[in-house]
């Protein structure tokens, strides 16, 4: 039987939430932003194991905090993070056993939901490798230089990208292997597949499956979580 495994990404230092703790730490309705993020896959069937990324200062801390203090008891390791966000991915896939398909998470995105999840594992099954994201709702111009309006963009075949990116573990493995190798500097991981010439199946995300960036997100993430907990 195949292994589904997630790889939750909470190494990033967040300097846009001009805290004086990572973001991925910061309370929430009483938890920390991470334990919602971890445990939308913890609770899902369909998810075998957990690899978490930190900062090599912070392992302890979330080992303590948010994996033992939730009784999240799907994280099997938590490991330490890289230079580069592609670094601490590869990082977190190295840690990985007998792992069949391979979702990789911001740690930063607590309403990840278990339709999406599920999607991502199923199309990283038929076509290898997938990501979740959005149609944008916004108008999009290209800007020049001289701060100018260089004309519109058609939102027809734009996509704004978001986690869990889905892929089989051996693809997605050796394709970081390459990009490291390489010296290729990678943004996301939908990059790194694609630099290897692998194409990446784009799905139905959510509007609400929101990055954790700024300190006006905690906002928002705080009126979703009541809306939830209300049942709304």
């Amino acid at each position: 039987m195949s292994k589904n495994c997630a790889v939750i990404v909470a190494a990033g230092r967040g300097k846009r939430m001009k805290g004086n703790v990572n973001k991925q730490f910061i309370y929430i309705k009483g938890k920390p932003l991470l334990y919602y993020s971890i445990n939308a896959f913890n609770k899902n069937s369909f998810i075998d194991n957990i690899v978490v990324v930190c900062a090599k200062n912070e392992i302890e801390y979330c080992r303590k905090n948010v994996v033992e203090k939730y009784n999240l008891n799907k994280v099997k390791k938590i490991v330490e993070g890289g230079r580069e966000r592609q670094n601490s991915v590869f990082n977190g896939l190295k840690a990985l056993e007998n792992c069949d398909i391979v979702l990789i998470h911001d740690g930063a995105r607590p309403f990840v939901t278990e339709k999406i999840i599920k999607d991502g594992i199923r199309y990283a099954n038929m076509y290898g490798a997938c990501a979740c994201g959005m149609k944008p709702k916004d108008t999009i111009k290209s800007k020049g230089k001289n701060g100018f309006s260089k004309g519109t963009l058609s939102r027809e075949g734009l996509f704004l990208v978001q986690t869990p990116q889905c892929f089989k573990y051996d693809l997605i493995y050796d394709c970081h292997k390459t990009v490291i190798e390489e010296k290729i500097q990678a943004t996301d991981d939908t990059m790194v597949v694609e630099y290897c010439r692998n194409k990446v199946y784009l799905y139905e995300g959510s509007y609400d499956n929101i990055k954790i960036t700024t300190p006006e997100d905690l906002n928002v993430a705080e009126s979703m979580l009541e809306n939830i907990e209300e049942g709304h």
